[in-house]
Parts: C-alpha cells; sequence; structure tokens
C-alpha cells in the first residue's frame, strides 16, 4: 500500500540495506576471497533436474564445480561417486534432502561442500570421510546434533551450521583445528561451546540469536579472533578477560542488555566496527572513547541521554549511528568528526544542532526525523546537511525575529466554555453566544514582552470533526476546556479522554494543559473531586494506552528474534509470513508511540469566567509560563533568517483565496528563498498558525492557504448544519417573504431562476443527503466569493480537503438548481444503502469467494475518516450508493463495499473494511478493484503520524461459514511477494479449511505495508 512518505521510507530502507550490505561485505570479505580461491580456475556444471529426477550426462568426469542447487532433490543417483572423480565442488543447496546421500563419501576429494537450506535432520558419520574438505556449509537445516566423526575433518577452514536446532557440539569439535571461520548462530545453544575455545587460528566466529547468557572467563583464549557477532544473547555483561581479545576488528552486541562495558576495554586498539544497538546502556561509555581507530559504532536503541564532547577523539569515525536514544543535545566537537559518511540521529530529543554543522560535508546518509528540532528548524533538517550549512550561514546575518507568535488551540465539547473563556483570557465581551465554527483571532498577551498568541477556537460541535484536524498541528499549546459541573466520572472518556487520544493520533508529543470552566457552578468539594479524578483518570489512560503498546513492541521483538523461518513456518504463528523488514517498521512505529507521548500539565486548572472570575488571572500567568519555557516552547526563541521575515511580509500582501505552490514559488524568490528552502519556511508559518500548508497530503501539499479567516469562514458555512442559518444565508441578498410567499432570489449560473420554496427543499436534501447544486452553493458563500471562478476554485478546494465530491446527475434529482451537483458524505444520514446497490452475496453459479482487507482502530477512529475516505474513491468507482456507514458501489464490473463497524460487544477496536469477492480463477479482478481504495485509505491515515491501527486479510473460510471471529492474516503479507511453492494456508480457526494463497497474497505486492 503506497504511503505519504514512500518515497522517503523507501530511500531509507535502502540507505539500511545498504548499510548493512557495506558492513557485511566488509566482515565477510575474507570468507569470500577465499571461496573465490577454491573455485577459481575449476571447470563448473549447473544441472536442473526434471520431475525431481537427476539425469547425468554421459562424460562428466572433467566437471569439478558442480551445482544441483534448487532442483527439490531427495537423492542423488548412486553413478555420481563413480563419474565425478576431480569434483572439489559440489553446492546440493535448496533441495529437499532429509539426510546426506551416501554417494558423497565416495567423493573424498570434495574441498567445498554446500547442503544448505535443506530438510537434514543429522549429519551421516560418513562424512567424516571427507578429509580433503575445507568449506561446509549446512546451514538452514533442522539439525539437532552434529556426529563426533566432524572432528576426523582436519582440513576444515569454514563451518557454517547456523540455523539449526544444535543443543551443543561434541568434544570431537576441538580438533577442528585449522577452522577459521565458524557460523553457529540462531541455534538452541544454552551455554558458551567451550570446545571452540581450543580453536587457536579461529578468526570469525558468529554465535548470535543462541540461548547462552554469559562468556567464560576463558574467552581470552580465542587468541587470533577478528571478527565476533554476539547478537541477541540477552547477556548483561561481559567478562573483563574479554578485553584481552586483541586482534579484534570487528564486534557485534547488538540485541543483549548490557549496561556498561569493562573498565580496560579501551585495550583494544585494532577495533574498527563496534555494534551496541538495543542493549540498556544509559551512559555513554567512556571506554570507547580510547579506541582511536574506530571507524564504525552503532548505538541505536538504547537510552542514552548524553553524548560526550570527547566524542571528537574518535577521529577516523565514518559511521555513526544514535538513533532511537532520548539524547537531548549533540556536543559542539561532533562537527570535528569530517570524516563522518554516516549520521543517524532520529527518534531522539535534540532541538539544536551545533554551530558550524555545515563542516560534516561528507555524510551521505542522514536521518535526523522525529526530533523536536526548532534551530535549524525540523524542515531545514530533513533536507540534508548542505541546507542545514545554509540556514546557519543566512542565520548568523539575521535580526531577531520580528515577534514571539504561538498557536494556541482551544479544544473541548460543545458545552465546555471555550469561547466564554478565549473572551474572559482577553478582556473582551463580544456580544453573541457560543462558538458557531472555527475561529481565530490575534491576542496580544504581554505588550511588553510581545507575545502574540494565534488562538484557535475549535467549535465543540461534532458536525465539524472533520475539518478540526486540518488545524491541529506541531509546535502549537493545546488547551483542553472541560465543563465541571456537567462532568461526572463516567463520562470522562467523551468530555476529556477521546481529545487526549486525538491530539495523541494527530499531534504526537502535544503540549495540553486541561483547564475547568463552570467552576462557579460547583461547590469547593465538589470541584476538587472533580479535578482530582480528571487528573487521576488522565494517568490511568495512559498508563493502559503504554501498557498496550508496550505488549505489541514485545510481541514484535519476540517474533524478529524466531526469525522468519519460525515465522513462516506455521499460520498459527503470530505475524504468520511477515519478513523482518516489515517487522522492523512496526517496531519502528511502535518505538515512535511509546516515545512521544502527549506532555499533558499538571494540576487541572479550575476557573470561572461569569460573575467575579475565579482563576482566569491565573490561567493568564500559567499560559505564559509556559509558553516562555524553552525547554517547552524552543521555537518561540528561534531567531529567524531575514528570508523567512520578508516572506511572512509578501504573503501577507497578496489578496487571493490561497496560492498555489509555484504563486508561493515565485514569492520565495523575492524573499531569497530556492524552492527547496521555501517548504521549510512554509512548514514554520503553518505551525506557528500563520497559515495552513499541508505538506504530508498529496491533494493539499500545492496549495498555500495564506488567506486564514477567509477559508475558515467557508468551512463554517458548510458544517454549521443549521436550517435556519442557512436559510437566512441563501435570502441575505434576495427579497425574504413570509415563509408561504415565493419570492423571486437570483438566478444560477444557468440562467434558471431560484424561490425560497426550492431553496428550502435544497436545504433538506443537504441536511439530509448532503446534495447541493453549485448555484445554492454560491448562494450560500456570499459574500466570501464574488465571481464563477471563485465558485470553481472553492469547490475545487472542498473536494482535494476530501470535503464533497461532483454528482453530475443525482439519483433522485431535487427541484431546479443547476447542471453540477456535490455529495458531502458527512451529512449523510441514511443508516441503509439506496435500493440497486450492489450487494455480496455468493452466486448459485459459481463459487464465489470474499476478500475482506479489515483496518482495526483499537484507541482512536480518526473523525471524519470515512466521510474523507469516500470522496477521495470516487474517481476510482461508478454506480455507488452511500450511507452513513456503508459505500456500496462497483470498480468496472467487480463490487466493493466499505464499511464502517463501531465498537461490538467484547471488541473495542473500531473497524473500518474493504470488501470485494469474485470466484478464485477470477480473484485478481477483486485484488485489482480493492487495491486502489486500499492506497487511498492508506495515504489519508499517514496524516496520522501517531495513530495505532492494524490490518488484516480475513479468511475466506472463515466468511463463508458465518464466523463472528474470522481469522485475520497480517496486512503485511500485502507487500509481499507469494511464497514460491505455497498454494494453500491452513485456516487456524479450523485445522481441516485450506485457503488458497490468491486470497491471502495480492498478485503483485503493494509498494509499502501497513505501520
Amino acid at each position: 500500500m503506497r504511503t505519504l512518505d514512500e518515497n522517503q521510507e523507501e530511500q531509507e530502507e535502502e540507505e539500511r540495506r545498504r548499510s548493512e550490505r557495506l558492513k557485511a561485505a566488509r566482515l565477510w570479505r575474507d570468507a569470500a576471497l577465499r571461496s573465490r580461491k577454491l573455485r577459481s580456475g575449476l571447470r563448473q556444471l549447473t544441472l536442473c533436474a526434471q520431475n525431481q529426477q537427476l539425469v547425468l550426462p554421459k562424460d562428466i568426469s572433467e566437471v569439478e564445480a558442480l551445482n544441483l542447487g534448487n532442483n527439490s532433490l531427495q537423492e542423488l543417483p548412486e553413478e555420481l561417486g563413480s563419474s565425478l572423480n576431480k569434483l572439489r565442488v559440489l553446492e546440493l543447496r535448496r533441495n529437499k534432502f532429509t539426510a546426506a546421500p551416501r554417494v558423497l563419501c565416495e567423493l573424498g576429494q570434495l574441498v567445498e561442500l554446500d547442503m544448505s537450506h535443506n530438510c537434514l535432520r543429522t549429519l551421516s558419520e560418513g562424512l567424516g570421510q571427507l578429509r580433503a574438505l575445507k568449506k561446509l556449509c549446512v546451514s538452514h537445516n533442522k539439525i539437532q546434533s552434529l556426529p563426533a566423526q566432524i572432528g576426523a575433518l582436519q582440513a576444515l577452514e569454514e563451518l557454517d551450521i547456523s540455523f539449526n536446532l544444535l543443543h551443543g557440539l561434541p568434544r570431537s569439535f576441538s580438533s577442528l583445528t585449522r577452522l577459521r571461520a565458524l557460523d553457529a548462530d540462531h541455534n538452541q545453544l544454552s551455554q558458551f561451546p567451550v570446545e571452540i575455545l581450543a580453536l587457536g587460528e579461529l578468526e570469525e566466529l558468529d554465535l548470535s540469536g543462541n540461548r547462552f547468557v554469559a562468556l567464560p572467563a576463558n574467552i581470552w583464549r580465542l587468541t587470533s579472533i577478528k571478527v565476533l557477532w554476539l547478537s541477541s544473547l540477552r547477556m548483561a555483561s561481559l567478562p573483563e578477560t574479554f578485553c584481552r581479545l586483541q586482534n579484534l576488528e570487528s564486534l557485534m552486541l547488538d540485541g543483549n542488555r548490557l549496561s556498561a562495558l569493562p573498565p580496560s576495554f579501551g585495550l583494544l586498539q585494532r577495533l574498527k566496527m563496534m555494534n551496541l544497538s538495543s542493549n540498556q546502556l544509559q551512559v555513554f561509555p567512556q571506554a570507547l572513547l580510547r579506541v582511536c581507530g574506530l571507524e564504525e559504532l552503532y548505538l541505536s536503541r538504547n537510552r542514552l541521554s548524553h553524548v560526550p564532547e570527547e566524542i571528537s577523539q574518535l577521529g577516523r569515525l565514518v559511521n555513526l549511528w544514535l538513533d532511537n536514544n532520548s539524547i537531548t543535545r549533540l556536543p559542539d566537537s561532533i562537527v570535528d568528526l569530517e570524516n563522518l559518511e554516516e549520521l543517524v540521529l532520529q527518534g531522539n530529543q535534540i532541538a539544536v544542532l551545533p554551530d558550524n554543522f555545515g563542516k560534516l560535508s561528507r555524510v551521505n546518509i542522514w536521518k535526523v526525523k522525529d526530533n523536536p528540532l526548532i534551530q535549524p528548524p525540523y524542515e531545514v533538517c530533513m533536507k540534508g546537511i548542505p541546507y542545514i550549512a545554509l540556514y546557519q550561514q543566512e542565520l548568523a546575518q539575521s535580526q531577531l525575529a520580528v515577534k514571539p507568535r504561538l498557536k494556541l488551540v482551544l479544544m473541548g465539547r460543545k458545552d465546555a466554555g471555550k469561547t466564554l473563556l478565549r473572551r474572559s483570557l482577553m478582556g473582551t465581551r463580544e456580544d453573541g453566544g457560543g462558538n458557531r465554527g472555527v475561529e481565530l483571532v490575534h491576542w496580544e498577551a504581554d505588550a511588553h514582552r510581545k507575545l502574540t498568541f494565534m488562538v484557535f477556537d475549535l467549535s465543540g460541535n461534532p458536525n465539524f470533526d472533520l475539518v478540526k484536524p486540518f488545524f491541529l498541528s506541531p509546535g502549537a499549546l493545546y488547551v483542553l476546556v472541560v465543563n465541571l459541573k456537567s462532568y461526572v466520572p463516567k463520562s470522562f472518556h467523551d468530555h476529556v479522554g477521546r481529545f487526549l487520544r486525538l491530539l495523541c493520533a494527530k499531534v504526537p508529543h502535544a503540549v495540553v494543559f486541561v483547564v475547568g470552566t463552570h467552576a462557579d457552578l460547583c461547590g469547593e468539594a465538589e470541584l476538587e473531586e472533580k479535578t482530582l479524578d480528571i487528573h487521576r483518570r488522565i494517568g490511568l489512560q495512559e498508563e493502559a494506552d503504554v501498557r498496550s503498546l508496550g505488549r505489541l513492541a514485545e510481541e514484535v521483538e519476540l517474533a524478529l528474534e524466531q526469525g522468519f523461518s519460525v515465522r513462516s513456518s506455521s499460520p498459527h504463528v503470530l505475524f504468520y509470513g511477515v519478513s523482518d523488514r516489515n517487522l522492523r517498521r512496526r517496531r519502528a512505529q511502535l518505538d515512535f508511540l511509546l516515545k512521544r507521548r502527549l506532555q499533558v500539565l499538571s494540576p487541572v486548572l479550575s476557573v470561572s469566567c461569569t460573575g467575579p472570575q475565579r482563576n482566569i488571572q491565573k490561567l493568564r500567568e500559567k499560559l505564559l509560563s509556559v509558553a516562555e519555557h524553552r525547554d517547552i516552547f524552543p521555537n518561540l526563541h528561534r531567531v529567524l533568517p531575514k528570508s523567512w521575515q520578508m516572506l511572512e511580509e509578501l504573503l501577507l500582501q497578496s489578496s487571493e483565496l490561497w496560492l498555489s505552490w509555484w504563486s508561493a514559488a515565485r514569492l520565495g524568490l523575492q524573499a531569497g528563498l530556492t524552492e527547496e528552502r521555501l517548504q521549510s519556511a512554509l512548514s514554520y508559518l503553518h505551525e506557528s498558525g500563520k497559515l495552513l500548508y499541508f505538506e504530508d497530503s498529496p491533494a493539499l501539499k500545492e496549495h498555500v492557504f495564506h488567506n486564514l479567516p477567509r477559508v475558515i469562514g467557508i468551512l463554517n458555512v458548510f458544517f454549521q448544519r443549521d436550517r435556519s442559518m442557512l436559510l437566512d444565508r441563501l435570502l441575505s441578498e434576495g427579497e425574504r417573504g413570509g415563509r408561504g410567499r415565493v419570492s423571486l432570489v437570483m438566478q444560477d449560473e444557468t440562467g434558471e431562476n431560484l424561490k425560497v420554496t426550492h431553496l428550502q427543499q435544497h436545504l433538506e436534501a443537504f441536511l439530509q443527503h448532503g446534495l447541493l447544486p453549485s448555484g445554492v452553493i454560491r448562494l450560500l458563500l456570499r459574500p466570501l466569493i464574488q465571481t464563477q471562478q471563485d465558485l470553481h476554485l472553492i469547490m475545487e478546494l472542498l473536494q482535494k480537503m476530501g470535503v464533497c465530491y461532483c454528482v453530475r446527475t443525482p439519483r433522485s434529482t431535487p427541484p431546479k438548481g443547476g447542471a453540477a451537483w456535490f455529495k458531502f458524505p458527512s451529512y449523510v444520514s441514511s443508516e441503509e444503502p439506496q435500493a440497486g446497490a450492489p450487494l455480496l452475496h455468493a452466486s448459485p453459479l459459481f463459487s464465489v469467494e470474499q476478500l475482506h482487507i479489515q483496518y482495526s482502530f483499537p484507541f482512536l477512529f480518526p473523525p471524519g475518516l470515512l466521510a474523507r475516505f469516500s470522496v477521495q474513491i470516487d474517481g476510482h468507482v461508478v454506480q455507488r450508493s452511500d450511507s452513513k456507514s456503508q459505500i456500496l458501489a462497483y470498480r468496472g464490473k467487480v463490487p466493493v463495499v466499505v464499511s464502517h463497524q463501531p465498537p461490538r460487544a467484547g471488541q473495542q477496536a473500531e473497524t473500518l473494511s474493504i470488501i470485494s469477492h469474485a470466484s478464485l480463477p477470477n480473484m485478481w479482478t477483486a485484488w485489482q478493484a480493492v487495491t486502489p481504495l486500499v492506497e487511498e485509505l492508506d495515504a489519508l491515515l499517514q496524516e496520522w503520524p501517531g495513530l495505532l491501527y492494524s490490518v488484516q486479510i480475513l479468511c475466506s473460510k472463515c466468511l463463508q461459514r458465518g464466523a463472528q471471529s474470522p481469522h485475520p492474516f497480517p496486512g503485511e503479507l500485502l507487500s509481499q511477494p507469494r511464497p514460491d511453492g505455497l498454494t494453500e494456508i491452513i485456516c487456524p480457526k479450523n485445522g481441516s479449511e485450506r485457503v488458497d494463497v490468491a486470497l491471502v497474497y495480492p498478485p503483485t505486492p503493494t509498494a509499502s505495508s501497513p505501520k
């Protein structure tokens, strides 16, 4: 499924793979050279079997290297031994051998044997006769023990026994004195095999993914070791004697539980690569700073909060990975690491980068997302080191920002008292009731300090749920207003909990201040009881959410430790068939959600806005104090480049409703900003509340909404749902007669007269079915628009925002009113689709299989998601029929259904499903129908960076028999190719039923996977 930042993710994934490939190449280059040396100049032959039967050519006596891999062989011809007297290299990988063929014992001249990726459960004792063998690979089998005769392979130099079921090694293993490379990772070894310590020539050793948790004190006996992999062993410490391995060059210790290194670790002066990722380091290991030859250092996913100034001592560093820690600042000396090519800092708490960061000009892999960067701004940092250098150079010549400005967002229920609170804070006394939509006001909270709040007062009316998320952005201060008079503990979710989850999903790590209103209507004891209850329940909800996320993260970590071979062995296994890449993406998302929790300020402050005001001044001072807190809002004190200030002034001079990207780019050039640097400035203005710029939305990123009052005014018109108010707007410039009198109002764009009675009928159609003709829309938007061109531009905007879509010929045409009609899905109130809509039922002539992709939202279903999704898919479907919670349509001739289900009994998660069906031979048509819809939904969900959701493909067999809880296959399979040779999958809910692979895997993998 294609996501909004798919290109960036693919680039990052490619960079990660490139880095891993480079590391692997460096670590195992000696082995590769040895292998090439073994095979160089040999006469080679590759044979392919037919129906699992191998036919040997007549004369193969001169063949020295034979490749029989990927043939599904279970036996070898008996004549193979007598026919290949000169054979030195034999490839048998990826076949179906359950035991080593007897004929192998006759090939005494073999130098290299590869039987990896078979079904071997043991090695025959006869293999000991292969006395010339230098390289043996039996990885990825099911071997539980090695025969004692393996010690007879005295010439063996390389042995790969990884990914088996070994619990130990035979005593004779210590006789392999020429062994230089041993790969025994991912077995069942419960302790470090002491037999290995006798291998004095061993240079490369991999024991990762086994079960032992400690190294022996005499590990120092491996005096020749250069490459040592000890990943995912859960070791808590290293013995002091480990530091005597002074030939060590590459060391992998990731995935353990290390909290410190031995004090004498600095003795490992030949060490060039060190991986300590995924440990429990809270303090940067000082001993590492003495390893001056270090070129690669990986400290990802620890608990570091500080990087020492002495990091500059590691002057040869090429790769430095510090991602997913808790680092708040970088030392100034980091810019002296001028050999750096990879610098990975994402997922920390870094707000300011050191000056002269442009000195790191060699860095080509640079990751810094998920940091609260303000200097340089996040948008600049994401573009790379050259842009950071340009920004810092311009900043050095800039003046201070003209006026500190902060976006302040008021939100809460309809009866919370937000508007009255705003007026009390600002000291204004406007007439009128509560907020009738979204309001924007400028509040100069402190004239002396010239601090201005851009106050966004968001209506609590549920009608505005679709548009409110457009006004939630990072870098703002959010005030959640609660009516203490109407609050009771049972209503916590409705008054507080759902708003906090909304912010957490849309603006992770946002700063939230909870304010209780109507204090004058409550007694003192009641006030204390309710404010304490709110505070307590906020903590309980947060604990429950973090606990759920932590549990999911543990499941992912366990699945990664099991390995792909285990995950793909049975559909009963959690994350069946999911690739390591997709699991790492899910783990990264969960890590992000766990780290970027809301910052809820305490305590809950109770206020009264009527009569003798209570705590209003205290609230005013609190808001100023929070705004000026450098650790909470460091961007308020940001020094801006002169070009950014000029851009803001030029945008204010434009009278257009909005600007296209190219129009904004022209203004940027006038201010001295290139197109690449313009985006950073616009993102800053968006976060500070000066304009709207949605760089993460494919539909809206080409627009800059600098004229906020007009945009807000237009949106407010469409979401009032107040019949009387809408009629007032329609008749505001016409002759309004009595309710029963027909009066001429105006002509629409087709020249047709619109009467009061017609307008009333149009309003009924709008409020019930969401249908309006363009002529009536133009009347509603007076005086916000003046010309027909304005109307076309606005309707184009509303369609891109997901508010409405154009329908040329409505199914039940309301009275007169123009050729172009628009459908507003959020207004549809009918529970059932219209008659004649496509239904998904079994055909009496064909066996129909259902394709059901389900999105589950355990914490929050994004408000307005179904309505916006309904608009976005309109270009993909025909003959559609909408109800309040369903969309029935066709894509071509294939039926599709979009269905929203609220939480059911015993199930907390809300779901949104995309469904189609077809006969099994034509299942590709169903995939073809749903895939564009899935991609549109994924694009919308990428606008919610903190949202927790999962995707499942529901079992077709379970659906056929009407199971209440069908088995879900992981949605990550949508982005993976169908496994070779797999045709059916057993349904775990009913072991006797088999699901065709075409019902789980799409014909072609989608571009990316769900979170």
